[in-house]
């Protein structure tokens, strides 16, 4: 049989994994495909934006999973049961919440586009024609209507950012000649907190806040509270700051009681664990303060997380006890810790890892080869012109008409990770040198899933 609460198990043996997808992130083919990776991987927990398209992909890929997992007679699955699907939302301004963007009419002509290379999520693009008034406007309205820019003939026509693939990074701010990048910010709606817990099968919420923002996190709990009861896990997001470890208790009374465990996500330098090995110093660090504080809670670390970072804690002796005597047994009074809190007494170790950029990066190259596939099936079935600008009217009846014959010059969505068994299981391979780090699976005691 499934465990159903295996995740929580693996946050009391501290070994608990978290996909982060990211709470702006809403390419449905790259989430669908992550998820559907890192699920076969053995992650606990997937952590999407608070869209309902973005979770009933995610629900779609970890349905596929879970049938790939029992149909696997190779043993290349490594799940243990379904992850827990994790939505996020804040409660003021957070760079995890918005959007970059830029008109790309007053790009200099000779720009080196340093932004386009920089951004790690591809999400800036632009035409092998200068912009024009009308092709700018034809993106803004495609943004506007959610078209995926990725399996859209519009991509090839116009500049800019692409929104549902920007999560808010930044790093294309301060690389701009001109200085022209801004972001535009947004947060969550409360009421939608309902049917997502209630009807959108979310199994976690996690609340993004920081030094200062008391009383909006205090209206924001007001609101979520009532559902709090269907939730299987709570988590709170917060990076450094003057006064956190008084604001972190503060929060706790707020929250208190809880009917769920309660994790503190430590985001020490967010947005930034595939930039090198050294930028998860600050999330280490961070964690160890935290832990010294004796909160009640498991304390998970995220922001600049990387390869570097299980090693940087076995180091530090700050994982479970376990990864000091791997041969011995788990204290029992580790393992038989109570499921809500506050417990007896705090985790004295680190409960697990959150990976995001990083973990999306390492399976970036495998899954661009989806794309390129469906170019070399397009380029078999009609020989492709060269790029050109079309006429706005052109642009914005094929937004409305996406179906039409004439205009279905490629096809309409990119292959799934699934149609390439290949890619699919070299995607597990890839994705499980990161998630074995924390997790140590004997292939001979896993036992057949059904889920």
């Amino acid at each position: 049989m499934t465990d159903l609460y295996y995740p929580l198990r693996s946050l009391r043996e501290g070994d608990w994994f978290k996909l982060i997808c990211g709470a702006s992130f809403q390419h449905l083919p790259a989430i669908r495909s992550l998820v559907l990776a890192y699920a076969l991987a053995g992650a606990d927990c997937v952590d999407i934006a608070a869209d309902p398209a973005v979770i009933a992909t995610a629900r779609e890929a970890l349905r596929l999973a879970s049938e790939l997992a029992a149909s696997d007679d190779l043993a290349r699955s490594h799940m243990q049961a379904l992850p827990w699907l994790m939505v996020s939302l804040n409660d003021g301004e957070d760079p995890h919440f918005r959007k970059a963007e830029f008109d790309p009419i007053a790009c200099p002509p000779d720009c080196p586009r340093p932004c386009e290379m920089i951004c790690p999520a591809q999400a800036i693009v632009f035409a092998p024609s200068p912009p024009t008034a009308d092709s700018a406007t034809a993106f803004r309205v495609m943004q506007r209507n959610q078209v995926s820019a990725s399996c859209s003939p519009v991509d090839e026509r116009v500049s800019g950012v692409l929104g549902d693939r920007c999560y808010g990074c930044g790093r294309c701010l301060p690389v701009c000649p001109v200085q022209q990048i801004s972001t535009r910010s947004y947060l969550s709606t409360p009421a939608v907190i309902a049917p997502l817990v209630l009807q959108a099968g979310v199994d976690a919420l996690e609340i993004h806040t920081q030094v200062g923002h008391l009383e909006d996190f205090r209206r924001l709990w007001q609101t979520i509270a009532p559902w709090v009861c269907n939730l299987k896990l709570v988590a709170i997001s917060c990076p450094d700051g003057d006064g956190l470890l008084d604001y972190l208790w503060a929060l706790y009374d707020i929250i208190s009681p809880l009917p769920c465990p309660l994790l503190w996500q430590m985001d020490g330098r967010p947005m930034s664990g595939d930039i090198g090995v050294g930028a998860t110093r600050a999330a280490v660090k961070l964690g160890q303060k935290v832990l010294a504080t004796g909160l009640p809670g498991y304390v998970q670390l995220a922001g600049g997380t990387n390869h570097h970072t299980v090693p940087k804690l076995k180091a530090l002796g700050l994982l479970h006890p376990h990864w000091r005597n791997p041969a011995g047994t788990l204290d029992s009074a580790e393992t038989r810790q109570s499921d809500t809190f506050p417990p007896s007494r705090m985790p004295a170790y680190i409960a697990g890892v959150a990976y995001g950029s990083y973990a999306r990066t390492l399976l970036t190259p495998l899954l661009n080869q989806l794309d390129t596939s469906v170019m070399e099936s397009s380029d078999l079935e009609q020989s492709v012109s060269a790029p050109r600008l079309l006429p706005l009217t052109q642009v914005t009846a094929s937004l409305r008409s996406p179906t039409e014959p004439k205009q279905a010059t490629r096809r309409s969505q990119p292959l799934r990770l699934e149609e390439r068994p290949e890619l699919l299981w070299q995607a597990v391979t890839l994705a499980h040198t990161l998630v074995s780090q924390l997790k140590a699976f004997n292939v001979s005691q896993r036992t057949r899933l059904n889920l």
